[in-house]
C-alpha cells in the first residue's frame, strides 16, 4: 500500500508542479511585450530575482545555449527553464502558458481578417499594418548588422546574401547561403585549437524524434497542402537564426504560391502588437490557410514552427557547453548569423517595401513611423496607434472627396 502512496504522491507532486509552472509562464505570456530581448529581461526578473528557481549563472547558461541553437530562442529559453523546475511536462507546461495568450489572439485577428478582408476599413488597417512591418523590420536589421556584422568579412557576406537574394529569390538560395557560411566559418581557421576533448553527448532519443518528423513530413508533403504547409514551418523552425523576425523571409518564399501576400504581412504586423512570442505569426497563416477546420490548421502550424528548436534543445541540453568550448562551431555560428542579417535585408525590400509603400505619403509616413521608433525611442504599440490613426484620417479623407 505505502508503495501506491508514494506513486500517488509523485504524481500529484508533478501535476502541483506542472500547474504552478503554467500558471508563472501564462502571466508572463498576457504581461510580455516587445519581443524576444524583452521576455528575456522578464523572465530573469521573475525567475532568477523573485522566484529563485535557478541561479544567475545557470540563467546566463541557458541563454547562450538557446541562442546557439536554431529556433525561437526566448521560447526555448522558457522551455528551457520549466524542464529544469519540472521535466519534460514541466517543459510543457511553460511553453502551452507562455504561447497561449498570442496563439488565441493570433487565431481571433486571422478570423476577422477573413471574414472582413474585402471590407474597405481592413484593407485600411491592413496597409497600416504593412507599413508598421516596414520601421520594425528595418529597425532590426540596423541592429542584428551592429551586433553581428562587425568584421569587413561579415559585412560583405550580408552584402552578397542581399545581392543575391533580390537577384535568385527562392528558399533553395537562403538555405545555400546559410549552408555556405556555416561550411566558411567552421573551416576559415584550421589551425584553431579544440580546448575540450571530452566526447560530447547527445540525447539521441530526441534527435531520432526529430529526423522522423522532418522525414515524414517531407515523404508525404505531395500529398496534402497541409502537410506541405506544416513542413515549411517545420524547416523555418529548424533553419532560423536571429530571432522572430527572420521567420518573415523564411516562410515568405516557401509560402508564396499558398498564403496571400496581404494576410501573411498583416499576420505579421499583428505578431508585433500582442505579447508572447513572435513565432505565433504561425497560428495566424495556419487560420487563414488551412484546408479544413481552421482551429486545427492554428494549432498544427504552431506547433510545427516550434518543435524543432524544442527536440534540438532536448537533445543538447546535458552537454551543450562542450560545443560552445569548440572555437569552429562559435566561428560558423557566428558567420550564419551574418549571413541571416543579408537574408533579413533582402525580405525588407522584397516583399516588405515592394508591397507596402504605394505612395509619396507612404514612404513619409514609414519614415516618420521609423523616427519616432528608432530616434525618439518610442514603443511600437504607440508608434502603431499612430500610424492607425493616421490610416484613419486617410480613409476619412478619401471617403469625402
Amino acid at each position: 500500500m505505502s508503495h501506491h502512496k508514494k506513486k500517488y504522491s509523485g504524481i500529484s507532486t508533478l501535476f502541483n508542479s506542472a500547474i504552478t509552472i503554467f500558471k508563472q509562464f501564462l502571466l508572463l505570456g498576457v504581461i510580455a511585450f516587445g519581443g524576444p530581448v524583452a521576455h528575456i529581461g522578464y523572465f530573469r526578473r521573475r525567475f532568477v530575482d523573485e522566484l529563485a528557481w535557478l541561479d544567475d549563472a545557470y540563467f546566463g547558461q541557458l541563454l547562450a545555449l538557446c541562442q546557439f541553437l536554431p529556433g525561437p530562442s526566448s521560447s526555448q529559453l522558457g522551455f528551457a527553464i520549466g524542464y529544469h523546475r519540472g521535466g519534460i511536462v514541466g517543459a510543457l507546461a511553460a511553453f502551452v502558458g507562455f504561447t497561449a495568450p498570442s496563439f488565441i489572439i493570433m487565431f481571433c485577428l486571422a478570423i476577422m481578417s477573413l471574414n472582413w478582408l474585402d471590407e474597405t476599413w481592413m484593407q485600411q488597417l491592413i496597409h497600416g499594418l504593412k507599413l508598421l512591418a516596414v520601421i520594425v523590420v528595418a529597425d532590426a536589421v540596423i541592429s542584428m548588422f551592429k551586433s553581428f556584422c562587425q568584421t569587413n568579412i561579415k559585412r560583405m557576406l550580408a552584402l552578397v546574401a542581399v545581392i543575391l537574394l533580390i537577384i535568385f529569390p527562392s528558399s533553395i538560395t537562403q538555405i545555400g547561403l546559410l549552408f555556405t557560411a556555416a561550411l566558411y566559418g567552421y573551416n576559415k581557421n584550421a589551425s584553431l585549437p579544440q580546448p575540450s576533448t571530452q566526447k560530447i553527448c547527445i540525447n539521441y532519443l530526441w534527435l531520432a524524434i526529430f529526423c522522423v518528423i522532418l522525414i515524414g513530413l517531407v515523404y508525404f508533403s505531395d500529398t496534402s497542402v497541409n502537410v506541405e504547409i506544416m513542413k515549411e514551418f517545420f524547416f523555418a523552425g529548424t533553419l532560423v537564426f536571429g530571432g522572430g523576425h527572420v521567420v518573415l523571409p523564411l516562410l515568405q518564399h516557401s509560402l508564396i504560391h499558398l498564403v496571400d501576400g496581404q494576410l501573411f504581412l498583416a499576420g505579421y504586423g499583428f505578431s508585433q502588437l500582442i505579447p508572447g512570442p513572435m513565432f505565433t505569426l504561425s497560428t495566424f497563416i495556419g487560420a487563414s490557410t488551412w484546408q479544413g477546420a481552421s482551429f486545427f490548421g492554428a494549432l498544427m502550424t504552431t506547433l510545427a514552427v516550434f518543435i524543432p528548436g524544442f527536440l534540438l534543445l532536448l537533445s543538447t541540453i546535458k552537454h551543450w557547453h562542450l560545443l560552445c568550448e569548440r572555437p569552429k562551431f562559435n566561428e560558423a555560428l557566428q558567420m550564419i548569423n551574418a549571413c541571416v542579417v543579408g537574408v533579413l535585408a533582402a525580405a525588407w525590400v522584397q516583399p516588405v517595401v515592394v508591397s507596402s509603400i504605394l505612395s509619396m505619403s507612404d514612404v513619409f509616413i514609414a519614415l516618420g513611423g521609423f523616427y519616432l521608433l528608432k530616434i525618439q525611442k518610442w514603443h511600437l504599440v504607440k508608434v502603431s496607434l499612430v500610424l492607425f490613426l493616421i490610416q484613419g484620417v486617410k480613409f476619412s479623407l478619401e471617403s469625402l472627396i
